[in-house]
């Protein structure tokens, strides 16, 4: 096995820097910076030190961001028993990835993860030398063709079971409000009753987030656009919203961690689609996304 994953990094090193333009900031590399990980370059954390000195809250934001996350993954392999997860745009793989944290409560749940970057797929490539490489799989594909995901998906996953669909601080590479519905309602049409979507995402509630990501632009970076959480939670139209509803990250569904539950200007939202359930998947609805309130959005940041 060493041999092997030796062997995939040297693949994997050669796809990263083959063609690669480390002269401007790149949105998978900065996330990383921001979230304390090692897959970035100078460039990248000179993005990422200018938007933290309009935004110091950034490094916080992307923690909660991907301790959210963990959560959810982790509430839906333990409490809802889901055991496939599809997480579109999932970027650089970093500390607590989505089939670590499932495979962890159930070593039989199965992950594909979805990105149209190839930096991410030459890691994707080592990765799969792991233990996990017959229940982990890769889509290069971008998150707006749902036909391509769905597709190589099948691969791994079996659709006519439920799935859990993530988008994970994505959605905002997609300016159109109603162009940024659009994959998340095909791919949630693609996976049958009592699959879940968890979606999270930053706000314009902050208007330092806001000047933030203007400046981020500046840099050459590709823009990242920031809806209302309102906005944010149309997302989850049709679905049955679980727990506290579309919340600040650390509000939902909150346990002991190093962040507090405010100074973040993201929401997120876990919800199940409706229909028949089977004694294997049941769980208690929430209200429907339409009813939902956005709790806690407008806090003093």
């Amino acid at each position: 096995m060493t041999d092997e994953v030796a062997f995939s990094w040297r693949e994997a090193e050669e796809d990263l820097m083959d063609g690669l333009d480390t002269r401007v900031p790149h949105s998978a590399r900065t996330w990383s910076y921001w979230l304390g990980g090692k897959d970035f370059y100078l460039i990248d954390q000179q993005a990422g030190d200018q938007v933290a000195e309009v935004f110091p809250g950034i490094f916080h934001e992307a923690r909660s961001s991907r301790y959210f996350l963990a959560r959810a993954v982790r509430y839906l392999a333990a409490e809802a028993r889901i055991r496939q997860f599809l997480d579109i745009g999932a970027g650089l793989p970093s500390v607590d990835n989505t089939h670590t944290i499932a495979q962890q409560v159930a070593p039989e749940c199965r992950v594909v993860y979805a990105d149209n970057d190839a930096l991410v797929m030459a890691h994707a490539r080592a990765l799969l030398t792991s233990d996990t490489v017959d229940s982990t799989g890769y889509v290069q594909a971008d998150l707006r063709d749902t036909a391509t995901i769905v597709t190589e998906a099948a691969d791994t996953l079996d659709l006519a079971e439920p799935v859990a669909v993530i988008f994970s601080h994505v959605l905002g590479h997609i300016p159109g409000d109603r162009d940024a519905c659009t994959p998340v309602a095909r791919l949630m049409d693609a996976v049958p009753a009592g699959s879940y979507l968890v979606a999270s995402d930053g706000t314009d509630a902050n208007p330092a987030y806001v000047a933030a990501m203007r400046r981020y632009e500046q840099t050459g970076a590709a823009p990242y656009r920031l809806r209302s959480p309102q906005q944010v939670a149309r997302f989850f139209d049709g679905l049955e919203l679980d727990g506290p509803g579309v919340v600040p990250y650390n509000a939902w569904r909150p346990d002991p961690c190093p962040f507090g539950p405010a100074g973040t200007g993201g929401v997120a939202g876990v919800a199940r689609k409706p229909g028949k359930k089977s004694a294997r998947h049941a769980v208690e609805p929430g209200p429907p996304a339409h009813l939902a309130v956005i709790h806690g959005a407008d806090e003093k940041r």
